[in-house]
């Protein structure tokens, strides 16, 4: 059974945790090689949190983890005998985090240099001097990654229909998103953005899937799907199921389906799943994809059980 989610519950707990994902995420940018549209820096789903990918400075080979059921953070490197590990508990700041990290890398002899400050968050304090951002509650952390790792199950589930290019299925620390996007193959076609994040970005027509906890915007935790550059008429279509809708977003466009429908619909998995078929509809129709060439007919057999 989903576990029940609030944002405004764990919102305290969720810009810290933001926060420290956002160190990390910094981190790991630094110490990984480029992939398009920013897929070395984002964290995967693992079997107890979120991870980072394989990092390397000079010869020593480093990873940090989240352990969301036993509640640290893990630091692991063919340098030293044994992991580091840092209980994540409430009333650790994110200057204490960011402390410990920088100071237990340098003991395995990688030096931290980043611009160690929040990016889009709205939060502007330095992480070295953030002492206000301390609320870590272990059972609300807990639900969100039970919610984290069942949704991008699902994720995994609705890309085994695609032949394309396909982005993993990935955590973003600057928005504290799960995602995954499909690709038509072909660039944007729009003038490139100033903004050199967003220019990596969306380079490419793109249409996305994913799930969030809520933010000031949108005040309850929800699935969202969108397609870049968004068309005229992709609004035209109707999300599905009953519950699911267009909202503004910026400049377009965000489909969106409560968490909480999905949670209480008599089969979560399969209304999830058709959300995201139904934004994929919308933003191939609207975009005119070449869908029969992108799909896929291979169908893997699933020994699992479904929950």
């Amino acid at each position: 059974m989903l576990p029940a989610l609030s944002y405004p519950d764990f919102e305290p707990t969720q810009t810290t945790l933001h926060l420290f994902s956002q160190i990390v995420g910094k981190i790991q940018l630094s110490y990984t090689r480029h992939r398009n549209h920013w897929w070395n820096m984002t964290f995967i789903p693992s079997d107890r949190g979120i991870a980072a990918h394989r990092m390397r400075y000079g010869e020593t080979y480093f990873d940090i983890a989240f352990d969301f059921v036993d509640h640290r953070l893990i630091v692991a490197s063919n340098r030293a005998h044994a992991p580091a590990t840092l209980g994540l508990h409430d009333g650790l700041t994110v200057r204490d985090f960011y402390r410990w990290v920088v100071e237990t890398l340098a003991a395995m002899g990688v030096p931290i240099e980043i611009y160690a400050k929040p990016y889009g968050m709205g939060v502007t304090t330095p992480f070295d001097l953030d002492e206000a951002h301390r609320s870590y509650d272990a059972v609300r952390v807990r639900d969100w990654w039970s919610a984290i790792a069942w949704s991008s199950d699902v994720l995994e589930q609705f890309a085994t229909g695609f032949s394309g290019k396909q982005s993993p299925v990935q955590l973003f620390w600057h928005s504290l998103d799960l995602a995954m996007a499909r690709y038509s193959g072909k660039r944007s076609g729009k003038p490139p953005s100033p903004n050199p994040v967003e220019r990596e970005a969306y380079s490419h027509e793109v249409i996305a899937f994913g799930f969030w906890s809520g933010d000031a915007n949108v005040t309850e935790p929800s699935y969202y799907t969108y397609t870049a550059p968004e068309p005229d008429t992709l609004v035209q279509s109707t999300l599905r199921p009953d519950g699911a809708r267009w909202a503004p977003a910026g400049s377009g466009h965000l489909g969106l389906l409560a968490y909480e429908v999905v949670r209480d619909a008599a089969d979560p998995r399969a209304a999830l799943l058709e959300f995201c078929e139904s934004g994929y509809e919308a933003g191939t129709k609207a975009a005119g994809w070449d869908v029969a060439a992108l799909s896929s007919d291979f169908v893997a057999p699933d020994y699992r059980s479904d929950g």
